[in-house]
């Protein structure tokens, strides 16, 4: 089924209206992508549905074109993490990450096969569960990990026999459509079809009818329209919206063994990672010590450009978003926070906020209540264990949470009680490709990952015989 040939993107008509891809190191446009009108969507939906129906014939055929996938994304690497890192502001080292990752996914789900699953019920009946793709499924992705969170949804969409639309954000459009290019030299045409554009594209494509499952990453008011779109045509939905991931440390922590760890999960990607610890409660006795073991790395990482091989911490990646950390910030500070380091976005071109811890920040502050999702964090004292997890579970977030302590089976226990849909012990945002990856509250809807990806992407098919004469 795969073909051999690279096969050449479909190139917009001479003409075509075309938007404005900024680098967020220097705030400057460097290239464009084509802004695909959403009247366009008729005719890729339709082929997407035409190649559906070999696609799905062959599992084998299929398993073969996503190792054959993973091999070529593996083989493009360099290409694709300079154009991630361009359009995203990442350091290059993590755009090779997200690369590999990206491949890796594919290669791991080119090894899953839902299984056919006998009944028995007690009956003299022979009833068998078996597995059927849904049709074209739409994959509408954000900016923090382009390439990453394109695959893990179209990964397990295409190794369920399913053909994918891909959107990805405005903002980083361009390594994206260059994995839509590499993907298209081993996938059989029209199975999987990048699209750029601006708004209202993505509410398009949500509600088209075409559509049989939309896959979305992004806000919680984007994610109840793209809801509220599908559910005009009933297609299926999995909606990971972000979260106020809460840290929790213990009166018997090792600051200083867990002080980069913990710098980390909360200012990786400066700070745009949905599982990024954004809250920390510190015991109060502790409290001074974690501000200044945080403070001192926050004033000392290497904050530059991504191409920058010494840079270590990346530009935020977009006016808008650089717009709210500051507002999220101003309006802490004369609430009465204090910023043990950062607090202001950096002097130059390019959208650099330095590296913010704040404390004495109200409980209340919109960058403890919400998702500030850039490189601040708010570091708060508590009194009571009891305390600390209630602040923790009080937010309408549940995506992840961390409990971190020297005694495992105690930060184990107080890891249970986080009400979130991963829990993580002296560690954070760590998750393999095996496992599942869900929220609960406003976090989400739907799982993703491991076989429950596969599965997500199914529906089952029952099939009823008489007993064997």
């Amino acid at each position: 089924m795969p073909t051999t040939e690279p096969v050449p993107e479909r190139v917009p008509a001479p003409g075509a209206a075309r938007f404005p891809v900024v680098d967020p190191a220097t705030g400057e446009a460097f290239d464009e992508a084509p802004d695909q009108q959403p009247d366009e969507l008729d005719a890729v939906v339709g082929r997407a549905r035409r190649a559906w129906s070999v696609w799905r014939a062959d599992p084998a055929a299929r398993s073969t074109a996503l190792r054959a996938a993973a091999e070529a994304v593996e083989a493009a690497g360099e290409g694709l993490a300079r154009s991630l890192t361009r359009e995203q502001g990442k350091p290059l080292a993590e755009s090779y990450a997200e690369v590999a990752r990206t491949a890796a996914r594919l290669r791991y789900f080119a090894g899953l096969a839902p299984r056919t699953r006998p009944i028995d019920d007690g009956r003299p009946v022979r009833s068998e569960v078996r597995w059927r793709s849904l049709g074209p499924v739409a994959a509408i992705v954000p900016w923090n990990f382009p390439l990453q969170l394109a695959a893990a949804k179209f990964a397990p969409a295409l190794a369920a026999g399913n053909t994918v639309v891909l959107k990805p954000s405005p903002f980083t459009p361009l390594a994206t459509r260059m994995l839509g290019s590499v993907l298209a030299s081993v996938l059989p045409e029209d199975v999987l079809t990048v699209v750029t554009g601006r708004e209202p594209l993505g509410a398009r494509l949500a509600s088209h009818p075409g559509i049989r499952h939309v896959t979305f990453t992004g806000s919680v008011p984007t994610g109840r329209a793209v809801a509220r779109a599908a559910a005009d045509s009933l297609a299926r939905v999995t909606l990971e919206l972000g979260g106020n991931d809460a840290a929790v440390l213990l009166d018997d922590v090792d600051v200083e063994r867990i002080a980069d760890r913990l710098f980390w999960a909360a200012f990786r990607n400066c700070g745009q990672v949905c599982m990024a610890v954004k809250r920390l409660y510190v015991p109060a006795r502790l409290h001074a010590d974690v501000v200044e073991a945080l403070a001192q790395r926050a004033k000392t990482v290497t904050v530059g450009p991504g191409l920058d091989p010494a840079t270590e911490l990346g530009p935020v990646n977009n006016a808008p978003q650089l717009a709210r950390i500051q507002q999220l910030t101003r309006q802490a500070l004369a609430n009465g926070a204090r910023a043990a380091a950062g607090g202001h976005r950096q002097d130059g071109p390019g959208y650099f906020f330095a590296p913010t811890v704040l404390v004495d920040v109200p409980p209340d502050s919109p960058v403890v209540t919400g998702e500030q999702f850039g490189p601040v964090l708010p570091v708060l004292a508590y009194r009571s264990l009891d305390e600390a997890v209630e602040a923790a579970n009080g937010t309408g977030f549940g995506l992840g949470g961390s409990v971190w302590g020297t005694d495992l089976d105690r930060a184990g226990a107080v890891a249970e009680r986080l009400d979130c849909g991963t829990a993580w012990v002296n560690h954070h945002a760590e998750l393999s490709l095996a496992q599942p990856f869900a929220g609960v509250k406003d976090s989400g809807v739907g799982v993703a990952g491991g076989p429950w990806g596969l599965y997500g992407n199914l529906r089952p098919f029952v099939v009823h015989r008489p007993p064997e004469a």
